[in-house]
């Protein structure tokens, strides 16, 4: 199947010949109530034409543009909308590759977005984004790629990463097209704001190449370093959490894309800047950031998020517009994409019902019929990796129980010791100094806690790091181990039990990545062969065992919501408050920026 993403230029010619009835439209839409995310209406009665995979006429009556071979479908009783774009997503969070999360996604009636590949090149650079580029281009997505920007995220002194990316990496990529379209999440936002050279030096080169720089600025919204950051060129930013965060962000010029992934429900909360506050909506935007293929089967993707939103009392025209017309313009391609306009691609969702339960019921891209009630109508060509793509853990020995014993400095007694408190559906963690005992110079983990631990897998270094954690929940002797490990993905391990965590850690290791959940009942494993992130297993599998990982969790006793999901950001060095690396314990303040601080305090 071809998916024509033809240039406007070359397509005028066509267009115009349709539009005026002397040239048959390729496909018809006809008879539908069509969302206006330009006006804001929704209109009666309307039709579609399109001439390839470009909307040629948009009107009550378009029958002038209708031949023998012309496809007609009625969408009486039906809404016609443009197909939703995600603003800001991680495929890799989704377990699944490029090509199973468009066979995933498309059903559900998203035909685009901007996707930051940052997961897989902190495993192998530039290499990695190229890979995931590729596989882009041959799916019907219309999808954009992001520059990894923060290769290690918090710096090399942090964590241990398997490749790096500066400003002459970032330059490199935009030569590539103009799908590569923007910086990624700059979560530096310490470096920027203080100048580091690295990190000023890629926002030049993606403002030179006249790209766009998305932000992540943890720091409260009447920080007087958001403006800073601001300055920079940081034009969008999806770490929004309450109303207060957007309102600054737009106050300042920048897109607030508010986030509803699995574990991360911010949108309740963010969206109250239009509904309660009366802010303009126009450069607000709805976003994913992390779904898992598991939330996608039984929740969905960008469809969910504006079903949620709009039951938030956001009106549902407004919604459609966060989710297309407002994303599209933030990334400056709304000629293309984004609305139901004469020119645009013929990138459309017919929904029915009620507009506010986003049923839809079909898709088109590019002029093209892909799915119809929930089911994929269009075959999508596989995508093969290279065999290093598929062998990227690589741990200096086989784990062992003693690599998880925390040594303490005093032989007895007891230790104040800097404990990671994990918050539910919240990217942010907090610390926790809790005194706890020592018994022949052994640190003892008492129970309610967990110990953590980060083993470096790129490089064969030998590096690991173990620490203490809050709020997991375990029941019973369990351990979780995972090479998704936002961001440097080494192996992140969980557990109660010293030797549970060594036999976890070697399951994901000698499977070559994945997540492993061992209790006495046994083990559960995810494999994710692709860099240690990604399932080469069928959307449908991949779901399962995604599903699979939830339940032997939650049978342990951790019963957080999408407990992988906010398992897997322990090692994110870059959000507050207290993480942990290879190179140790992680914190995030404010006032002293991102440093690495020891496990017992003084």
């Amino acid at each position: 199947m071809t998916y024509m993403r033809q240039p406007l230029a070359d397509c005028v010619p066509g267009l115009v010949a349709t539009a005026r009835g002397d040239q048959p439209a390729t496909l018809v839409i006809t008879g539908g109530k069509l969302v206006n995310v330009c006006s804001g209406e929704i209109l009666d009665g309307m039709s579609v034409a399109v001439q390839g995979g470009r909307i040629a006429y948009v009107g009550k009556d378009v029958s002038h543009t209708i031949g023998e071979g012309t496809r007609i479908i009625d969408a009486a009783g039906k809404y016609i909308a443009p197909g939703l774009l995600d603003g800001h997503c991680h495929i890799e969070s989704t377990q699944l590759t490029v090509t199973e999360f468009a066979r995933a996604v498309l059903p559900m009636g998203t035909t685009g977005g901007f996707f930051d590949a940052h997961e897989i090149a902190n495993v192998f650079g530039l290499k990695g984004i190229k890979l995931m580029l590729d596989e882009m281009r041959g799916t019907p997505l219309a999808a954009y790629m992001q520059v990894a920007s923060c290769v290690p995220s918090a710096g090399a002194e942090f964590e241990t990463t398997g490749a790096s990316i500066g400003p002459e990496e970032v330059a490199e990529a935009y030569t590539w097209g103009e799908d590569v379209i923007a910086l990624g999440e700059v979560m530096n936002f310490p470096g920027v704001v203080y100048s580091d050279e690295k990190m000023l030096g890629e926002i030049q080169a993606t403002l030179r190449a006249g790209r766009y720089v998305d932000g992540h600025f943890t720091w409260p919204s009447d920080d007087w370093r958001l403006p800073v950051y601001a300055a920079a060129g940081v034009t969008g930013d999806h770490e929004c959490v309450t109303a207060e965060d957007v309102i600054e962000r737009v106050r300042l010029g920048m897109y607030a894309k508010m986030r509803r992934g699995s574990a991360w429900h911010d949108v309740a909360k963010t969206i109250t800047a239009h509904t309660e506050h009366g802010l303009d909506p126009r450069r607000m935007m709805l976003v994913t950031d992390d779904r898992s293929s598991e939330s996608l089967r039984d929740e969905g993707h960008m469809d969910f998020v504006v079903r949620h939103a709009i039951s938030q009392g956001l009106k549902p025209v407004t919604a459609f517009q966060m989710a297309t017309i407002n994303t599209a313009e933030r990334f400056g391609v709304a000629r293309d994409i984004g609305s139901i306009t004469p020119g645009s691609c013929a990138d459309i969702i017919l929904l029915d019902g009620n507009l506010a339960d986003v049923h839809i019921v079909m898709t088109i891209v590019a002029g093209v019929v892909v799915a119809e009630n929930g089911i994929m109508t269009a075959e999508l060509n596989p995508y093969t990796y290279p065999d290093e793509v598929l062998a990227s853990v690589h741990l200096l020995q086989p784990p062992a129980p003693e690599d998880f014993v925390i040594h303490a400095p005093v032989a007895e007694g007891v230790l104040a010791t800097r404990v990671i408190k994990v918050i539910e559906n919240h990217v942010e963690t907090g610390e926790l100094i809790i005194n706890l005992p020592v018994a022949e110079s052994k640190l003892q983990v008492q129970e309610g806690l967990c110990k953590i631990a980060v083993l470096e897998r790129h490089k064969a270094t030998g590096n690991k790091s173990v620490g203490v954690v809050e709020g997991i929940g375990f029941r019973e002797p369990a351990a979780i181990a995972m090479t998704v490990a936002h961001d440097s993905h080494n192996v992140l391990v969980i557990g109660n039990d010293d030797v549970l965590m060594a036999k976890a850690a070697g399951a994901v290791a000698e499977a070559q990545g994945g997540v492993a959940v061992i209790t006495a009942s046994g083990t559960t494993l995810f494999p994710l062969a692709i860099a240690g992130l990604m399932s080469a297993e069928p959307f449908e599998i991949a779901a399962a065992q995604s599903a699979a990982i939830s339940k032997a969790l939650y049978d342990a006793g951790c019963t957080l919501n999408y407990a992988f999901m906010t398992l897997s950001l322990l090692a994110l060095a870059v959000i507050p408050t207290l993480r942990i690396s290879d190179k140790g314990l992680v914190r995030i303040s404010p006032e002293e920026g991102i440093q690495l601080v020891p496990l017992f305090v003084s």
